[in-house]
Parts: structure tokens; sequence; C-alpha cells
């Protein structure tokens, strides 16, 4: 089974939850939080992650908190998938597979045959998750009805 550890999707909600909430002030980690239900603890290590990467901007202050370094169509889920791979011990963040692959059995069948295998999946998986934005998954938010907090606080009126 492919799986993507706590840390990996806690960092991808993270970062959907500053792009889809985006407003003028930063998103203070505490309302990410709120919003997401990942506990502090886990935030604010792949946040500053996150922010060395040259994924996130975090900004100081009373009203600091985070926003995006680049355009949101600019970041991949691939990209935060390395990072963060990095971040919990892959020595190379392209074969974050292959430290489960380090732990198994190494028989010749294995090593030739079902290793392989594993690896093309995970290039596969990770070619795929390159192709997917930051802002395709906003748009797959706003396409199901969820409504940021960036648009609520919108007041048109004149």
């Amino acid at each position: 089974m492919l799986r993507l550890s706590r840390k990996m999707l806690f960092a991808l909600e993270a970062v959907v939850d500053i792009a889809f909430n985006a407003r003028p002030e930063p998103v203070q980690s505490k309302e990410i939080t709120k919003r997401q239900g990942i506990p502090q603890r886990y935030l604010e290590q792949v946040m500053q992650q996150l922010v060395h990467a040259g994924i996130l901007k975090g900004v100081r202050g009373p009203k600091g908190g985070y926003r995006l370094a680049r355009e949101r169509r600019r970041i991949s889920v691939g990209e935060i998938v390395r990072v963060v791979g990095a971040l919990e011990g892959a020595e190379d963040a392209d074969n974050l597979l292959d430290v489960v692959l380090a732990e198994g059995g190494q028989s010749e069948l294995g090593q030739k045959v079902v290793h392989p295998l594993w690896r093309e999946l995970r290039d596969e998986m990770m070619a795929r998750l390159d192709t997917i934005t930051i802002e395709d998954l906003c748009r797959r938010a706003t396409a199901i009805g969820l409504m940021s907090e960036g648009r609520e606080r919108m007041d048109f009126t004149i």
C-alpha cells in the first residue's frame, strides 16, 4: 500500500488552507490548526521546513503568519511531499518509498522483481503528484462548494 505520512498530509492540508483562505493579511498557524485539526506541534515544524524550501513565506509580528511564497499554480503537490520526506529523514527525497524498501528482505527475487516494481510505482506516483498544483486543489474545493474564509470576509457593498 502506498501511504503518505501524517506529516505529509498535514503539510499539504496546511498549504492548501493558506492558498484557499488567502486574504491580504497572512494566515496564522492557530487558524490552520482550528480549521484543519492539525496538532500545533506538527504544524510549526512542517511550516518552518516549507518556509525554508521557499514554498511558504513567514511573516513575523502580532499580525504575522504564513502566505504562499509563489503563486499557487507554481507549487506542486510533489514538491511538498519531497520537502516533508526530507524532513522525515529520507536521504534522497526523490526516493521516499525506498526507505520502506530498505527495511524489507534482501532476497534475489525481492531485489530484482519486487523492489523495481515498487520503484516504478513510486516514480509514477511522484510524476503524477508533480502535475497537481495547489491551484488545482483550490479549484476542487471551490467546485464542491467549500467556502474560503478569505471570500467570506470580503465585503463588496459600496
